[in-house]
């Protein structure tokens, strides 16, 4: 079964190939997103990648968080489950 890993404080220049080729060093990777800004476009420093089996997430959690990767320490976890809160924020109106 595939298991989602989050993978914080990256590189503004680490690429999707980069961590496709450093994940899957460990195992099969299923899929690689960077996570970008709408607007300009530009990296947001966060990315989730997909590894196809349990048991090399765990292994790539273990050899690669704190790893440095393009001059930055890499943080590996186990992506937590999307909230569904879109917020609103608009004032409620009771008439």
């Amino acid at each position: 079964m595939a298991k989602k890993l989050y993978v914080g404080n990256l590189s503004y220049e680490t690429t999707d190939a980069t961590l496709s080729e450093l994940f899957g060093a460990i195992g099969e990777v299923v899929s690689v997103n960077v996570i970008t800004d709408r607007m300009s476009g530009r990296p947001k420093g966060f990315a989730f990648v997909e590894m196809a089996e349990q048991t090399a997430a765990q292994e790539a959690i273990n050899q690669l968080n704190d790893r440095e990767v393009d001059g930055r320490a890499i943080k590996v976890a186990e992506a937590r489950p999307k909230r569904d809160d879109r917020g609103g924020g608009g004032r409620r109106r009771s008439w």
